[in-house]
């Protein structure tokens, strides 16, 4: 029987232990989606409790700590820190096969170097300790980041915000990259008239400009697309239930914004053909730039309506979505390919019933211009554990080239994250260790080892330009 969480954790043969050890252990980390915050980094914050760091904003753990029948109080309610930690200790124990309870044991060895289990006995002590230690300078948030051997980090941002805390990092020249990427979410939700009023005149106040019409609202959005640039963005990113590509006309769009902008609500067509406009702008305009953009697909957002009226977006009710991705998908990428304007592109999906369709949708507008130009993104938020990788994965290897996949990425809010690249390159290592083994795939240590590194540091690399 192998201990838990040894050196060869998830390596199940000699050859998957080499390829680990020799080969992808100590590659820098890419982190080129996340949601931590610059003004964290810019300001190396520090956190006087685990909680803070690991169960502020994690509605993994708290999903898990609900259906456990913990009471919303210990998750964002106004218990202590200490009442929260000592709650999701003793719901640790109920997660085994959760990939919660992996990536809370790596987190605590990797960083406070505890090897103990995490339960309501032992939930005391690791409190005690991980508080000491986070309350020393080399548990700053910058401190953080170099102990995992990351390369670079990229955030999300909304137009409107100002990247102050980028610049300050720019000033502070620190030198793990910190860069912005352009998250226009909010600029095409127009279901509801007066959020989007209120993010227009955001606009305006952030741009001084006037916005009346279409091409002004246009014309906004792309003075901060510039601005992003000029801060060193280079990445664009939309979470979206689906492509949009419905058919309009410059005049229908001029008559849609018009009315939303009166406060009037718009129904279903005119809300998709006014999405899908904005999203051939948004890509045209990265194509310009030479910027990669990023598409997540297929959350079902928000399900939980009378706690989204409580506690807001993003608070653990979301779920996995069934949208109809592919006919779209094709007709958003076909059309900028037509025009020669497709941008670098990585596609995430979250129905797993949609690997193979993105797996093989990235090969229809793969031009050879770019090795992997089309990317099928990592695993993604409910995918992001064991089983999903290995889906992802062979999905990948089969219909197009796992070579060329540009790898892992946290998609995290926690500065605790970072050992889910470590469960990533596990878990890659041994898929080719296994089929090393089997036969399958040639004995070639070297070359499969430059594979592997290029997976999880390389390509990414390259890809980015970073």
């Amino acid at each position: 029987m192998k201990p838990f969480l040894d050196e060869n954790f998830l390596l199940h043969n000699k050859t998957a232990v080499q390829l680990y050890h020799d080969y992808a252990e100590k590659m820098p980390i890419i982190d080129y989606h996340c949601h931590l915050s610059p003004e964290q980094i810019a300001n190396d914050a520090r956190f006087s409790t685990i909680t803070q760091v690991w169960l502020y904003g994690d509605h993994y753990k708290w999903r898990a700590m609900r259906t456990n029948g913990v009471d919303e109080m210990y998750c964002t309610g106004n218990a202590s820190d200490k009442e929260k930690f000592l709650q999701w200790a003793a719901t640790v124990p109920y997660t085994l096969r959760n990939p919660l309870y992996h990536w809370t044991h790596l987190e605590l060895k990797r960083y406070f170097g505890i090897n103990d289990i995490l339960n309501e006995h032992s939930a005391e002590k690791i409190y005690e300790h991980c508080n000491t230690l986070l309350n020393q300078p080399d548990y700053s948030v910058k401190n953080l980041l170099r102990k995992m051997n990351v390369y670079t980090v990229c955030t999300t941002d909304d137009p409107v915000d100002t990247l102050e805390y980028h610049q300050k990092l720019k000033n502070d020249s620190f030198e793990i990259p910190i860069l912005p990427a352009f998250r226009p979410d909010n600029a095409m939700n127009v279901a509801d008239p007066e959020k989007f009023i209120g993010y227009i005149k955001k606009l305006e106040a952030i741009t001084n400009i006037s916005i009346s019409s279409f091409d002004d609202f246009l014309y906004a959005l792309q003075n901060r697309h510039d601005f992003f640039a000029s801060m060193g963005c280079s990445v664009s990113d939309h979470g979206l239930e689906e492509i949009y590509a419905e058919d309009f006309t410059g005049s229908e769009i001029d008559s849609i914004f018009t009315k939303v902008h009166a406060g009037k609500h718009l129904n279903d067509v005119e809300q998709r053909k006014f999405k899908s406009a904005m999203l051939v702008h948004f890509a045209e305009w990265d194509w310009e730039k030479g910027w990669v953009q990023q598409y997540h697909l297929g959350a079902l957002r928000n399900n939980n309506t009378r706690m989204l009226k409580t506690l807001g977006p993003d608070t653990g009710w979301d779920s996995i979505g069934d949208f109809p991705q592919g006919k779209n998908l094709s007709k958003f990428l076909g059309k900028l390919d037509n025009d020669d304007r497709l941008a670098k592109t990585i596609l995430y999906n979250l129905n797993p019933a949609d690997n193979e369709l993105m797996a093989t949708m990235i090969g229809n507008f793969n031009d050879g211009s770019v090795a992997g130009k089309i990317q099928f993104g990592a695993a993604w938020w409910f995918l992001d554990q064991k089983d999903g990788m290995v889906k992802q994965m062979n999905a990948l290897s089969n219909m197009g080239l796992l070579s060329r996949f540009v790898g892992m990425l946290t998609d995290s809010r926690s500065f605790l994250s970072y050992p889910r690249h470590e469960y990533f390159r596990r878990i890659l290592c041994n898929l080719f260790g296994e089929e090393i083994e089997n036969g399958e795939l040639p004995n070639d240590i070297p070359w499969i080892g430059k594979v592997i590194q290029d997976i999880c540091f390389y390509n990414a690399k390259n890809y980015f330009n970073w």
